[in-house]
């Protein structure tokens, strides 16, 4: 029997792009509106939260006093990773470019924000933790950056690489990676069977709900654009202006 009836608030873990006013989507991967949250704006939550617990929890095994780099803080991901990471007790440091998104990043709770544009990430992050390094790094940067992700690690660190926005190919020394004990992985949540998502949703249910009704995380969107704009949408996207997500309203 299901759970769902007409009428109940919803958003859901799509199969793929979701560019229309109607979907089908298997009910497992279905999800409440939390609770406070804007109907329209609940849009933003199910791929960022569901990437961002399964990333950082499940495959970085994130625990709390643990220092976290999230690349790219000003994103979709990356805003709603910082949230989750500091609500689940963790420090967290962040790339950014200019001063007004990192001064944003550090409003969302980053520890430390580093202007990539400025400064090196391998050099603050080591400063930062007193040589030691990030236990995890959550990284959509790919190939171009594969080298200093793991030169950033701590001992018995994790990388996870969700993105390949630098590339799809990197250099990397081995004996970095082995003198850390370290941990390169990577993974997309859209090419997941169905029964991973099921669980995937329903951790996410479990533990990042909470969080977003309780107002500790919550979506950061930077506009919200009519459907028939969409062209519109991907310029800003591709123009890096935006901080956040970027919402299609049918």
């Amino acid at each position: 029997m299901s759970r769902w009836r007409a009428g109940d608030r919803v958003v859901a873990l799509l199969e793929g792009g979701g560019y229309a006013e109607e979907v089908v989507v298997r009910e497992t991967q279905v999800l409440p509106v939390p609770d406070g949250v804007d109907l329209v704006d609940a849009a933003a939550l199910p791929e960022a939260a569901c990437t961002v617990w399964n990333n950082l929890v499940d495959v970085g095994r994130l625990r709390s006093g643990e220092w976290v780099l999230v690349h790219g803080g000003s994103g979709g991901i990356g805003s709603f990773a910082i949230q989750v990471a500091k609500a689940l007790g963790a420090r967290v440091a962040t790339t950014a470019g200019g001063a007004e998104r990192t001064a944003r990043c550090a409003e969302l709770g980053a520890d430390l924000v580093i202007d990539h544009r400025e400064k090196d990430f391998v050099d603050e992050v080591r400063r930062a933790t007193d040589g030691r390094g990030a236990d995890v790094v959550l990284d959509l940067l790919g190939g171009g950056a594969l080298g200093d992700n793991v030169r950033a690690l701590a001992q018995d660190g994790r990388l996870v690489v969700i993105g390949m926005q630098q590339g799809r190919r990197g250099e990397l020394d081995l004996s970095d990676l082995l003198a850390r004990r370290g941990t390169v992985t990577g993974t997309l949540l859209r090419s997941r069977p169905a029964d991973e998502k099921a669980r995937i949703v329903a951790d996410t249910e479990e533990h990042v709900w909470p969080l977003v009704a309780d107002g500790r995380v919550r979506p950061v969107i930077h506009a919200r654009i009519p459907f028939a704009e969409a062209q519109s949408a991907h310029e800003l996207l591709e123009s890096g202006e935006a901080f956040g997500k970027v919402l299609l309203l049918p």
